[in-house]
């Protein structure tokens, strides 16, 4: 019999072996698990506003987005500038800690006032924009998703910034100077399909104040609050506009709707001797939590009773055959154990991929349905979080399975898997323990492969609680996946030896034929263990 003809009978016998009801049942019970309480999720979740709820904004790619800031504007053509010189920048932030008890002067660190160039007015249309911001200084930065880091510093009268953004057909180059006269090109956007006459002007806008509050055992929860930015403009030269009508003011997106806004400081612009303010509040750029928007892996909340369940069933699988072989039956040989492991594998992954692909999609449907903003995700980001969440529970059963070959007890073996995997997984995806230590669970611990159903992207330029428990991984999907699959090689690898040392059980040579390898078979070594 050839080796190749030996391993897939192998292989056979154990799916043979495999298919008992109880297993199947165990299985089919977490597949079930995922698709009804991701779908009982969905179907949870819904919109609610104080009238009509405002539509989800999507940028030039589809990908949501946040656009909301005051704009005081005029027509530009395919080719022309806008210069101004920005003297101060001031803000507003309500009620941060500690004691939440007033509101105070400041400005956030993405709060943003300067220059754009944009196609109308409408929400998540294209756009090029140079701007001083709070703390991270001149930047430059283009639909939504691109950042380009200019000088430092801040504004103000003593120290003013001259700004300007240069139209060239689809393309807009910002410079900025400190006098006037010596400009620094702070970088570059192309902008495919711009229209022939743009939108071009002053602009203010500013994001939530994000702070952390304490919970569990040294974990955080977000609290975000209203701030509102503006800066104070003179020297503005249009260049190139198509139009005489002037400039108009407009908000994009809501605003004066809070009651800083009524009845203190109003957000949009005002014009008076030469010199503009604009103040605003909101954000351009990716979106994050703070409207509602889910990721799709969000349905995915049953994964953790599923991979409980697996790793019981990988577990038992071993430790049942090795009690066969305690009570004389026949050994657990090399063959039989790799044989287990590539059954267990391929059902595993199989189970995994029909209820995350059920899950994930219907799931993402019914959110939508439902009135709650979801990220969306590429077609080949998606057929990676279905592919790749099945590949990490099959990588999981199968260490699970060497555990069990190697300390020889079910209960032993669930209780290791449960502390490497599933714990850290759980653990990590709650505001249990500090952001650090969820880290640092996720990076060294076979949970890390959990890291293939994430899809959200960390942006510099949006200040966000980017830890595990908002559902960043430290690590890449791939990295993740590889130390899961390190994991369970090396341990797979090691129950494997052990069977190679294992000592050949008397077999006479008639009468009890059942419990001894056929003739010819391969037999493990007499070598001790």
């Amino acid at each position: 019999m050839s080796s190749t003809h030996a391993i897939l009978h192998a292989v056979h016998r154990e799916w043979t072996g495999f298919r008992r009801p109880g297993r199947l049942i165990a299985l089919a019970a977490a597949a079930l698990t995922v698709i009804v309480l991701g779908l009982l999720y969905a179907f949870g979740n819904h919109t609610s506003c104080d009238g009509p709820c405002p539509g989800t904004v999507t940028g030039p790619d589809g990908s949501l987005v946040n656009d909301q800031f005051s704009f005081l504007h005029q027509d530009l053509g395919e080719n022309g500038s806008i210069t101004v010189r920005m003297t101060s920048m001031t803000g507003t932030i309500t009620y941060p800690p500690p004691h939440h008890d007033r509101i105070v002067p400041g400005l956030v660190p993405w709060a943003k006032a300067g220059i754009i160039i944009k196609d109308g007015v409408r929400q998540g249309s294209s756009y090029a924009a140079l701007m001083v911001t709070g703390s991270h200084g001149v930047r430059m930065q283009y639909d939504y998703r691109h950042d380009i880091a200019g000088s430092g510093g801040g504004v103000s009268a003593r120290s003013p910034r001259w700004l300007r953004l240069t139209r060239s057909g689809d393309t807009v180059t910002g410079h900025e100077s400190a006098d006037g006269e010596r400009w620094t090109e702070v970088g570059t956007a192309r902008l495919p399909g711009l229209p022939g006459t743009v939108q071009v002007g002053l602009f203010a806008t500013s994001p939530g104040d994000l702070t952390l509050r304490p919970a569990g055992l040294g974990g955080a929860t977000e609290q975000v609050r209203w701030t509102q930015a503006g800066g104070v403009f003179d020297h503005v030269d249009v260049e190139g506009a198509t139009a005489a009508a002037g400039r108009h003011g407009d908000l994009v997106g809501e605003a004066n709707r809070t009651d800083w806004e009524r009845k203190y400081q109003a957000s949009g612009a005002v014009e008076k001797n030469g010199v503009i303010t604009v103040t605003g509040s909101g954000d351009i750029g990716p979106t994050g939590a703070e409207n509602g928007a889910r990721p799709v892996e969000r349905t995915l909340g049953g994964l953790a009773f599923a991979l409980l369940v697996v790793l019981v069933v990988a577990a038992r699988l071993t430790t049942s055959a090795f009690r066969r072989e305690a009570t004389g039956g026949m050994p657990v040989t090399r063959a039989e154990l790799a044989a287990k492991a590539v059954v267990l594998a391929a059902v595993t992954f199989v189970t995994g991929l029909l209820a995350v692909g059920v899950t994930v999609p219907v799931g993402a449907a019914i959110l939508k349905g439902n009135g709650i903003p979801v990220h969306g995700v590429s077609a080949l980001t998606g057929a990676r979080v279905v592919v790749g969440t099945a590949a990490v529970l099959a990588l999981s059963a199968v260490l699970a399975l060497a555990l069990g070959a190697l300390l020889r007890r079910a209960w032993a073996a669930v209780a290791v898997a449960v502390l490497t995997v599933a714990l850290p997984y759980a653990a990590a995806s709650t505001p249990l323990f500090p952001d650090d230590v969820s880290e640092w669970l996720l990076r060294v611990t076979p949970a890390a492969g959990f890291a293939t159903q994430q899809t959200l992207v960390a942006y510099p330029q949006v200040v966000a609680h980017y830890a595990p428990s908002t559902g960043y991984f430290p690590l890449p999907w791939w990295a993740g996946a590889g130390v899961l699959g390190v994991y369970a090689a090396v341990l797979l690898g090691l129950a494997l030896r052990r069977r190679l040392e294992s000592p050949v059980p008397h077999c006479p040579p008639e009468g009890a034929a059942l419990h001894c390898p056929p003739e010819g078979a391969a037999r493990p070594s007499s070598a001790p263990r």
